[in-house]
């Protein structure tokens, strides 16, 4: 029986060894499954505008695998990739599924059932695509997985480190799951005391306590119908703990106050980046609980460990700062670097990069010298990268950077600013027995930047807030200017 087009999966088939028989595409209907054959790359990018799943056919290698996942990120969009390999392959099935594959199955393989385990969830309600980056393979696997996660009702429990984006994963659970009409309820756990917590998540009745003028549902109940996030669930106190467990096991809640019970319809997804096996060891955490709530692991790689992720995430955040007019553009050198950097704040650390890096370039070029990291020690650990530019290049963003931040006159050629000039002019400019130290320079550059902050400004809070910085943070870098010998207009 040929399936409803409600429940209809649009598959773009690409098979550069054989045509696509009449039979095997009856069969393939039967299962729901609705082909588009396109014979090569260049006809993917129209189809799969349209398409719920990719379908290739990988020869001796996952090489083709690799160059539809480019194509497919070029082009802004996250569909999930099939891959049909010989069963005599096996090895070729492994890298595939390494490298992000949705599914594998035997190029010989059509029984209706089989295709539809492997595509099983694809025609859930639509992502908004452009919201999220899975561009790397490991994310794009992440995706795959969490696709067919979101199509249970089974806890879900995201493990990763602060900043990795465990909130976006827990959209993406939500907007892919049956539940994806319904609300979406966050919760941080470690952002508030203990009785509000409880408050918030189970509400209360009206005169429960002294000021409880009213009845106030909980966030259990907001998200009736829907999801709830819990983050941060390892912060959260052993005592309310018991309670989240109960709640979990029955599905049903008191209010503070109340005397019935309410019955609940909550899909539960959480997410920590705390060890919750050691916080268990320590007493911290209960042991019943976790196993409650992590029927279902997915773990979030540090950004790190997802380099295909940077560039397109940076990309993502620069067009949040483009209101009409020219886009901004990333240098490839200013590429490099950041792909280089080991983002110990992960993608929230990225973003304030970005925002620095908006407000110093003045222009919509964002070259290396506009890349200002949250940490000077880590500042350090990103100079290998710096190493490695053509030092022309180098000097034409450090220069560029000066001139758009602070044009020389009379009253700013202090000794201090001499100096930084003598420290980034070209090697063949200096003399042969001055040091040369590109570290100095890249600190001399900031030095400029931030003092053309201050003179535009009337206070340090808005030098901070042009620069993109916490007041604490402008105050540190100063003082370590300080320490550098570069004290001219600087003070405390």
């Amino acid at each position: 029986m040929i399936a409803s087009s409600v429940n209809v999966i649009h598959a773009v088939w690409l098979d550069p060894f054989s045509p696509l028989q009449a039979a095997d595409r009856a069969q393939l209907d039967a299962a729901g499954i609705s082909l588009e054959t396109v014979s090569t790359l260049g006809d993917l990018t129209l189809a799969l505008r349209r398409a719920h799943v990719l379908v290739i056919r990988l020869g001796d290698s996952a090489e083709l695998l690799q160059e539809v996942q480019t194509l497919i990120a070029q082009l802004g969009h996250t569909v999930p990739v099939l891959c049909r390999v010989e069963r005599r392959r096996m090895e070729v099935a492994v890298d595939a599924m390494r490298l992000g594959a949705l599914h594998v199955l035997p190029a010989d393989e059509w029984s209706a059932g089989a295709w539809q385990d492997a595509v099983k969830g694809l025609n859930a309600p639509e992502l908004k695509t452009k919201s999220y980056v899975f561009v790397d393979p490991t994310s794009q696997h992440l995706l795959a997985l969490a696709q067919r996660v979101a199509q249970t009702e089974v806890t879900a429990l995201l493990v990763g480190p602060t900043g990795a984006g465990k909130e976006v994963l827990a959209r993406v659970l939500h907007e892919s799951s049956p539940r994806a009409k319904g609300p979406f309820v966050a919760l941080n756990c470690a952002a508030m005391p203990e009785h509000l917590i409880e408050d918030m998540l189970f509400g209360h009745e009206k005169g429960a306590f002294t000021g409880a003028l009213k009845e106030h549902k909980g966030l259990f109940e907001q998200a009736h119908g829907g999801t709830i996030f819990l983050d941060e669930i390892g912060e959260m106190p052993m005592q309310l703990q018991a309670k989240l467990l109960r709640v979990l096991q029955e599905k049903k809640l008191n209010r503070l106050g109340g005397e019935g019970t309410i019955d609940l319809d909550v899909r539960v997804i959480a997410a920590t980046n705390k060890d919750l096996k050691l916080a268990i060891e320590q007493r911290e955490f209960r042991e019943d609980l976790y196993f409650r709530i992590s029927t279902f692991r997915l773990r979030i790689q540090p950004l790190k460990d997802r380099p295909g992720d940077i560039v397109p995430l940076v990309a993502q955040s620069l067009a949040r700062h483009v209101k009409g007019g020219v886009p901004f553009t990333v240098t490839e050198d200013a590429q490099a670097l950041l792909q280089s950097y080991p983002w110990p704040g992960n993608v929230r650390e990225l973003e304030n990069v970005v925002q620095r890096a908006v407000v110093l370039c003045g222009g919509r070029t964002i070259s290396p010298a506009h890349l200002m990291f949250d940490d000077a020690a880590m500042d350090d650990q990103a100079l290998p990268a710096v190493h490695a530019l053509p030092a022309a290049s180098v000097m034409s963003a450090l220069n560029e950077a000066l001139a758009q931040a602070m044009p020389v006159t009379p009253e700013v050629q202090t000794p201090a600013f001499t100096a930084a000039v003598a420290a980034m002019a070209p090697i063949a400019m200096r003399d042969a027995s001055a040091p040369v130290n590109l570290g100095h320079a890249v600190k001399a550059s900031e030095h400029q930047v931030i003092m053309a902050a201050i003179q535009s400004t009337d206070s340090r809070m808005e030098a901070a807030a042009k620069l993109g910085i916490s007041p604490r943070t402008l105050r540190y870098k100063l003082a370590q200017l300080r320490t550098l010998g570069m004290s001219e207009g600087v003070s405390a």
